[in-house]
């Protein structure tokens, strides 16, 4: 891999680095963000936090939050297969926001793109932040411990309120976690928050300890999204990349 750019600052070392089309963020030698503009889909973690949008039409999804930037992969996904008229982007980092503006092209592109310097607890706390409800909320909030990703916001039942405070009523709501035994010990999986959860399902990748989580108040259909998946990560296509094992949560 090439190195595009490096940066020292405050005990920490980024760098971006090229491999062909793709563009790579490493931050403390963790790999945070991974963009080829050629070849999006390549079954990668990425593209797993982007699969849930397709439980809902594209036009139900205008507004979208993404708490975790990175080097922006994500919104990038988002601006190319969905489309959404809105995308705020929440991180604590400002070199992932720069390197996401200028590496990723993530402040470019279709919609009305907001890129925002903050904690995301105290971003999810000030009610002129949250004025408006999302209709997609991707929270993926990973810092790095000894050089290996962690997730940064414990995700108890009192941030999962504050995350469906800011979600519209069929909104889903996408949380990454470290591994399937994080994410059923979170606060998802709380008796009080399942209750008002009509869908709730999980992914994972082989080869990725991460398990991601989709839930919302309205059901979700498999049905429904492999109706609109593209498909290169499409469960049902035969041409899919991304071999995921999805399946619906009990309870």
């Amino acid at each position: 891999m090439a190195l595009v750019w490096e940066r020292h600052l405050e005990g920490n070392h980024y760098q971006v680095r090229s491999h062909g089309a793709s563009v790579r963020l490493y931050t403390n030698g963790v790999f945070h963000s991974q963009w080829n503009p050629r070849d999006p889909l390549k079954g990668s973690l990425w593209e797993l936090l982007l699969l849930p949008a397709f439980f809902r039409d594209a036009r139900q999804l205008r507004s979208v939050l993404v708490l975790g930037v990175g080097g922006g992969a994500v919104i990038r996904l988002l601006q190319r297969f969905v489309g959404p008229e809105r995308i705020v982007g929440v991180d604590l980092d400002p070199v992932h926001l720069d390197v996401a503006r200028n590496y990723f092209g993530a402040g470019s592109g279709t919609g009305q793109i907001e890129l925002v310097c903050a904690d995301a607890r105290e971003f999810m706390a000030d009610t002129t932040s949250r004025a408006s409800q999302y209709d997609l909320v991707i929270d993926d909030l990973f810092g790095h411990i000894d050089g290996e990703a962690r997730r940064t916001v414990p995700v108890d039942p009192a941030w999962c309120h504050r995350l469906l405070g800011s979600l519209s009523p069929a909104g889903v709501l996408v949380g990454n976690f470290g591994s399937r035994r994080e994410m059923l010990a979170s606060g998802w999986r709380s008796p009080g928050i399942r209750r008002v959860l009509q869908g709730s399902w999980s992914a994972e990748l082989p080869g990725y300890e991460n398990c991601v989580l989709a839930v919302s108040r309205a059901p979700l259909s498999r049905a429904e999204l492999v109706a609109r998946a593209p498909a290169a990560i499409n469960p049902a296509s035969a041409s899919n990349r991304l071999h995921c094992k999805l399946g619906r949560l009990r309870g």
